[in-house]
């Protein structure tokens, strides 16, 4: 399973530089993981950003892969990995979903450089 991070979906909404990096993910939506922090936090940039018609397109799009609610035992899981791994909220929640479901990350964000199961690229 893939689990694009926050910054992926965006880079790929954007066209950015890096979006054909993420394009593999993202257009496999069978293997797709998303984690409902990761809508919350692409929906409200997209929302800001360019408004609600386009945050709604953004999180229709996100809905093709498998959405992963964040749940008791992913919270306590995240909160052992934020702590281990001095990693803010969010990005140990998406760490916590990932190894939940076997999956990689597609990240650019460092705090996830040099994690196993993480797929990292650069930032322009």
């Amino acid at each position: 399973m893939n689990l694009v991070d926050s910054c992926g979906w965006l880079e790929y909404f954007a066209d950015g530089p890096h979006a054909d990096f993420y394009a593999p993910a993202i257009e496999d939506p069978g293997f797709l993981l998303v984690p409902t922090i990761c809508l919350l936090e692409v929906f409200k940039r997209v929302l800001q950003q360019r408004g609600e018609d386009a945050a709604l397109q953004a999180a229709a799009a996100m809905h093709q892969g498998l959405i992963v609610p964040l749940d008791a035992s992913l919270a306590l899981n995240a909160a052992r990995i934020s702590s281990d791994l001095k990693l803010p909220l969010a990005d140990s929640v998406i760490l916590a979903t990932a190894r939940a479901h076997d999956g990689v990350i597609w990240t650019q964000d460092a705090h996830f450089r040099g994690l196993e199961g993480v797929r990292y690229t650069e930032t322009p």
